[in-house]
């Protein structure tokens, strides 16, 4: 399918438009949510409650990757300095990543998804696996062994799994943004809980990451299909799955690839006009991660 027998150019003009009021307001959510969550383990410090923000932080973590991967399209502001700007120092920084290589990597996923040629297909292509390899990937993500593996590729060559190796430059950032995070928190009384954000980054954020990557195209009805609807995957999340596994709309992948230039935060009302036009006739979407799970994990 071509979305443009589905939608004129000029709908789709319409559809791509960005908003640095949007934006914005993505970003700040994104940041409020996370000084909410420092604030409340400071509040009430207790092992269940540091325990509880490592998890909402991994979440927020995959949030500002969801965020740097829209500036990587150009397409969460309207202004090429904000993508830029704003993509690089509060959303990659944060989590250790070069939006740049990042997005200079990620534009051949779009080009060849659906051909053996998609540079991302080692991350999915063996699924369904069975659930003791599923469970040994997981215990590898909340145990660390996955974050040392990802700081290899981050200092070294290229991490297939999670994205571009960090230049120099991207060195220093992800130093800085720390630094600053660290003052921050030591200013209100509380510089300790600084390290509940690598420790997130290490272990909840990806295992956050690897279930959002393997419920885009793993277990697809067919990934050498250049037909998106049979390659690719998008999941009804619900609220609570939202929190982590799906921030900043990531869910709405199938529409993604569609047209890559739609905004995320305009991607469910996109595809709620595509099923009004009956581009997905004969398309299934999984009602939350639990269901895409029973179709990427067998016995």
């Amino acid at each position: 399918m071509r979305i443009a027998e589905i939608v004129t150019p000029a709908e789709i003009r319409q559809w791509s438009a960005r908003s640095n009021w949007h934006g914005a307001r993505m970003v700040a959510a994104n940041y409020a949510i996370i000084a909410a969550i420092f604030a409340g383990v400071a509040a009430y410090p207790n092992p269940l409650t540091v325990l509880v923000g490592i998890v909402l932080l991994g979440g927020r973590q995959l949030g500002l990757a969801v965020l740097m991967h829209e500036c990587g399209h150009g397409s969460l502001f309207a202004s090429r300095r904000a993508n830029e700007w704003v993509g690089q120092w509060l959303c990659a920084y944060p989590v250790m990543t070069d939006m740049h290589r990042y997005a200079a990597g990620h534009l051949g996923h779009h080009r060849f998804a659906g051909t053996r040629q998609d540079p991302d297909l080692p991350n999915y292509q063996s699924y369904p696996v069975s659930r003791a390899s599923f469970r040994r990937k997981i215990t590898r993500d909340l145990t660390g062994q996955t974050g040392w593996k990802l700081l290899r590729g981050r200092f070294g060559n290229r991490d297939a799994m999670f994205g571009s190796r960090l230049s120099e430059s991207g060195s220093g950032g992800f130093v800085v943004v720390n630094v600053v995070l660290f003052a921050v928190l030591a200013a209100f009384g509380h510089p300790a809980l600084a390290l509940m954000w690598p420790v997130a980054f290490l272990t909840t954020y990806l295992c956050f990451a690897r279930l959002r990557q393997v419920a885009e195209h793993g277990g697809v009805p067919d990934l050498f299909d250049p037909d998106p609807r049979r390659n690719t995957r998008t999941t009804l999340a619900r609220w609570w799955e939202r929190v982590c596994v799906a921030p900043n709309f990531v869910n709405y992948h199938l529409e993604h690839h569609l047209a890559a230039g739609v905004p995320c935060y305009r991607l469910r009302a996109f595809h709620e006009l595509l099923e009004q036009r009956g581009a997905y006739t004969h398309t299934q979407f999984p009602k939350g991660y639990p269901a895409v799970l029973r179709q990427v994990v067998g016995a």
